[in-house]
């Protein structure tokens, strides 16, 4: 379904809604859910974490994801 699609159908579905009660609650939902707050905000450690993953793909320290299973396997073996 495209959102062109989902939400002409949510416009359709709206107007035939007339309890007020309702139009006022969907009304407050959809207003309260744009804000510019909706931004993740991140730790310091969590910003260190990030720098210090783009400085291990800079030097080319990276493993592939087959491999990164294997080596979930054996640590999960020798437990």
């Amino acid at each position: 379904m495209t959102i062109d699609t989902l939400r002409n159908g949510i416009i359709d579905k709206l107007l035939t809604i007339s309890n007020k009660d309702y139009l006022s609650a969907l009304y407050q939902l959809i207003e309260t859910s744009f804000t510019d707050d909706d931004k993740v905000k991140l730790t310091d450690e969590q910003i260190l974490m990030l720098k210090l993953s783009d400085k291990d793909i800079a030097n080319g320290k990276l493993i592939s994801q087959s491999q990164l299973d294997k080596n979930d396997l054996e640590w999960l073996k020798g437990r």
